[in-house]
C-alpha cells in the first residue's frame, strides 16, 4: 500500500449529555421579532425548541483547540480567519479541516463529525416537576436583560438576551473517523479540546456570565471497517460520568 494512501478503519462514536451550569446564548434568527419581543432570540428548531448546532459547537472546540496549540501571531490567526497550515501532524487541521490552498497539500480528510445537539425534552419535564424552571418567561427559556452604557453620552441601551436557562441538558453525538493507530493522538487532542471548553464558554455573553457548560454521561463505542460489513461486533466502553474519567489506554486498545 502507498504511504499516501488513506483507508477509512473505523469509526470512533463518542455520545453523551451537555449539562448547562449557567445558562445558554446561541443566536437564532431575528426575521420574525414581533413588536415587544425579546431582542436576542436563541436558536431554535421548527417546533420551537433550543438546540445547539453542530457548527457551533464544532468552531468553539476548533478554536480553543488552536489557540492552546499555536502562538497567537498573525501568521497561525490571519484577521476574520481560522487556523489552517499544511502540516500533515496538526491536529486542529487533522481533526477539523483544512482551507482549499492547504488541502491541496495535505490530501487527507477531516476526521470529525458533530450533529447538532437537541435539548433532552424529558429531562427538561422532570425540571419542571420539580419546579425547578417555575419562572420561564417563554415556554423552554428565560429572559435576561442587559443595559449597555454609552461612555461618551452615558446613555443606556437596554436590550433583552433570551437564555435556555442552567439545568438543562442537551444530547451530544460526535464521531471521529479512523485511519491510522496514530489517530490516537489527534483524537487525545480533541478530548482535551473538550476540557477546554468545560473552562471557556459555549454560545454568546460568556464574558456576562452565560455558556458554562460540562459534559457528562458519556459513552464510547468503536465500529471497525468489520462492522459495517456486517462482520463484526461493534466494541463498547463503559459510560463515564465526566470527562475526566475517559481513559485513553482503553481508547487506545479499542483502536488497535
Amino acid at each position: 500500500m502507498a504511504s499516501n494512501e488513506i483507508i477509512l478503519k473505523g469509526k470512533l462514536i463518542i455520545k453523551g449529555k451537555i449539562s448547562l451550569e449557567t445558562a445558554l446564548h446561541i443566536g437564532g434568527s431575528s426575521a420574525n421579532l414581533e413588536i415587544g419581543g425579546v431582542d436576542n432570540a436563541v436558536i431554535k428548531t421548527a417546533k420551537g425548541v433550543p438546540y445547539i448546532p453542530g457548527s457551533s459547537l464544532k468552531g468553539k472546540l476548533r478554536s480553543l483547540l488552536a489557540t492552546a496549540t499555536y502562538e497567537l501571531t498573525r501568521e497561525n490567526f490571519p484577521p476574520g480567519k481560522i487556523h489552517s497550515c499544511a502540516e500533515p501532524n496538526c491536529s486542529v487541521c487533522s481533526i477539523f479541516g483544512r482551507n482549499t490552498e492547504d488541502i491541496k497539500k495535505v490530501e487527507e480528510p477531516n476526521r470529525l463529525i458533530v450533529r447538532d445537539a437537541f435539548m433532552d425534552l424529558e429531562y427538561f419535564k422532570e425540571l419542571t416537576e420539580r419546579e425547578e424552571l417555575k419562572n420561564l418567561d417563554l415556554e423552554y427559556t428565560e429572559v435576561k436583560y442587559e443595559n449597555f452604557i454609552d461612555r461618551l453620552t452615558s446613555a443606556a441601551n437596554p436590550r433583552q438576551l433570551e437564555r435556555v436557562p442552567a439545568g438543562n441538558r442537551f444530547n451530544f453525538e460526535m464521531v471521529f473517523n479512523v485511519y491510522s493507530e496514530k489517530d490516537i493522538k489527534h483524537l487525545n487532542a480533541l478530548f482535551s479540546s473538550m476540557k477546554l471548553l468545560e473552562d471557556d464558554y459555549l454560545g454568546g455573553s460568556g464574558t456576562r456570565g452565560s455558556g458554562k457548560i460540562k459534559f457528562i454521561d458519556l459513552s464510547i463505542e468503536y465500529r471497525s471497517k468489520g462492522y459495517y460489513e456486517e462482520k463484526t461486533e461493534p466494541m463498547k466502553l463503559p459510560q463515564v460520568p465526566t470527562l475526566s474519567e475517559v481513559r485513553f489506554n482503553k481508547i487506545q486498545e479499542l483502536l488497535t
